[in-house]
């Protein structure tokens, strides 16, 4: 397994990771995720271990703190061997308390996620959504107390736009407290929009991309085809209104290419989808899920090799779609492009 730093911070990360969405699933959505129990969640944990995988993503809204609680126990008894990445934010009840990012909250759901987790630190501790309600100056001012009581060692965000990232680490900068160092963001071959705003940013910033849904929402796992149906098991059937969103047509053309890539190399459509992910600038880590050994082991095999540039160059055709406005003078002409050069002008990191 390769290891990299989480943005410009000192934290090394694996270039995959395990996300424990799957874990312990309860609920429409995260219960067609994966219903993982703490018994096949350690099986999980031993195979990602075995494999160099250290890192484990999960949220106290994926089934209502259940994945928390497994995952801890999964975890439980080698705490040393793991980093444990963790989010909240987002609503998890009906009382005014129970969503937002509030100095209240913010250290109320961190304690609630330490005694789930069954741990006394969480190593990268993630707002889970921008709470516009709050004064980022409050927000850094909790996660400031957290970091300084050795309840979490690093923190991030996930789902911000361009805006309300820059506007935490301005205020960051300005008041002397610690800059995030990860955005969790949607990336994959069905949905490059990160790449327009939000991996300038990074890249500008030192910040590093922990990657979720790097399958387009279970689209790019090779059982979704043009001309026919979607699977029985397929959890599309229930979750696809949940997710981003993806044009039938662009989503055929980018499996057309992943179906002959993968026939010229033997590797699985998964495998080669997190691949060209894991070339990208700025991704520090992939986070992959699992709902079974099979799964696992499968997605581990997207490292340890690597597409040729040739390979690449079709995928990234076949994915391309027209810059939204206001990029697209950059895109299209070729005085824009002098002063904003493309975001992949730089060398590649190679996976």
């Amino acid at each position: 397994m390769e290891y990299r730093r989480l943005g410009a911070s000192g934290l090394m990360v694996p270039a995959l990771s395990f996300g424990a969405g799957t874990i312990g699933g309860r609920g429409p959505l995260f219960g067609a995720w994966g219903t993982t129990d703490a018994r096949e969640a350690r099986r999980l944990v031993d195979i990602c271990l075995d494999a160099g995988v250290t890192l484990f993503d999960t949220a106290d809204v994926y089934s209502a703190g259940a994945s928390e609680e497994v995952l801890g126990q999964a975890i439980k008894g080698r705490r040393d061997r793991v980093l444990v990445s963790t989010k909240t934010g987002l609503p998890t009840g009906d009382g005014p308390g129970d969503a937002g990012t509030s100095r209240s909250r913010l250290i109320a759901a961190c304690e609630d996620a330490l005694r789930r987790l069954g741990t006394d630190h969480i190593d990268l501790f993630q707002l889970h959504a921008f709470d516009a309600g709050t004064p980022v100056d409050e927000v850094l001012d909790a996660l400031d107390i957290l970091v300084r009581a050795g309840k979490v060692r690093y923190t991030g965000v996930s789902n911000f736009s361009g805006w309300q990232l820059m506007k935490s680490l301005a205020a960051a900068d300005r008041l002397g407290r610690p800059r995030h160092v990860a955005h969790q963001v949607y990336y994959s071959l069905v949905g490059r929009d990160y790449e327009w705003e939000l991996l300038p940013l990074a890249r500008d910033q030192g910040l590093g991309a922990l990657v979720w849904s790097p399958l387009g929402w279970g689209r790019l796992t090779g059982r979704v085809r043009r001309g026919t149906p979607l699977p029985p098991g397929s959890r599309l059937h229930g979750t696809a209104d949940y997710g981003p969103p993806v044009d039938d047509e662009h989503l055929y053309r980018v499996v057309d290419v992943l179906d002959e890539i993968a026939r010229e190399t033997g590797r699985a459509v998964p495998q080669i989808a997190l691949n060209w992910l894991l070339r990208r600038p700025t991704v520090s880590s992939v986070i992959i899920g699992a709902r079974d050994e099979r799964q696992l082991r499968q997605n581990l095999g997207a490292v340890g090799w690597s597409l040729t540039p040739e390979q690449v160059a079709r995928l990234d055709a076949a994915s391309h779609r027209p810059a939204p406005y206001p990029y697209f003078p950059y895109e299209r002409q070729e005085g824009f492009a002098r002063l904003n050069p493309p975001v992949f002008a730089a060398p590649e990191r190679a996976a």
